[in-house]
């Protein structure tokens, strides 16, 4: 659905079903994700099951044009390099990562990874030996894998695995780093394992052989604990770098909380929670 910015008017409706990329039909298949290009006036549409990515030229919508590329199924979420250009974005039930080169309308590149990628947004950060790198945790693998995104200065590199780092464990969702820290942050809230579900990593991007800081998110809430998992889940950085926000799903009746970190110390800052506070 295409609305007004403004009223969120509904202006048009564009189907999304047809021919998948193993050349099945499929009625129904939903819109995974969607970005607005950096470079043009287009839009970057997912297609989940159809593994089809749509780039749309929303310049006239009533004469829209749009660029088909064949990539992989399930298309799920995905997030920008640092450059803004590429856009890499997770096929989970292949175990690839798609890139999308933006400005030429074209796939860079399928990229192999381990079990089911599931990055969120993706975090960027420059390797201190591969350069310009961009990072998905997995919900099937106990790793953090980084894929080089600098063809023009780390060509060797560019849109290949360049490390996996060993990771708390499997059931990541989201990844986070921040132009101005050195940490990188990764979550765990789908693990089995109630320790590792209400827990986040801490990495230090220039020493990635180090372990990481781990850090029990709903302990530190200073809830009670309950029959449900306190699963720690979505760190996302303040505008300037300095805070990390991480919320706690709970039960159905259980009170939760975001806890707020400081980048550097590592400290609570602050727990935000009341009664009324429930993310099951």
């Amino acid at each position: 659905s295409i609305m007004d910015g403004a009223t969120l008017e509904p202006l048009k409706i564009v189907g999304t079903r047809g021919m998948t990329v193993d050349g099945e039909y499929h009625p129904e298949p939903r819109v995974a994700s969607i970005v607005s290009s950096f470079v043009k006036p287009e839009w970057v549409i997912n297609i989940k099951e159809t593994g089809q990515i749509k780039l749309v030229d929303y310049s006239d919508i009533n004469n829209l044009k749009e660029t088909t590329i064949e990539s992989a199924k399930f298309l799920h979420d995905g997030g920008w390099d640092s450059t803004k250009r590429y856009f890499l974005v997770a096929a989970n039930a292949s175990n690839k990562v798609a890139v999308v080169d933006t400005q030429e309308g074209k796939l860079a590149a399928l990229v192999d990874t381990a079990k089911k990628p599931h990055p969120g947004r993706g975090a960027n950060f420059t390797h201190p030996q591969y350069g310009p790198v961009w990072t998905t945790g997995h919900l099937g693998a106990d790793v953090l894998t980084l894929i080089g995104t600098d063809p023009a200065g780390h060509k060797d590199n560019a849109w290949k695995v360049v490390q996996e780092i060993p990771h708390i464990g499997a059931g990541n969702l989201f990844v986070k780093s921040h132009p101005v820290s050195k940490n990188l942050w990764a979550d765990a809230p789908l693990n089995p394992e109630r320790s590792i579900a209400t827990s986040v990593a801490v990495y230090d991007t220039d020493d990635l052989g180090k372990p990481p800081r781990v850090l029990d998110v709903a302990k530190d809430s200073g809830l009670p604990e309950t029959k449900a998992v306190k699963r720690a889940v979505h760190p996302e950085y303040s505008a300037d770098g300095s805070e990390v926000w991480i919320s706690l799903w709970g039960g159905k009746t259980d009170q939760s909380a975001i806890v707020v970190y400081d980048d550097k110390t590592l400290n609570v800052v602050k727990v935000i929670t009341d009664p009324k506070m429930i993310t099951p």
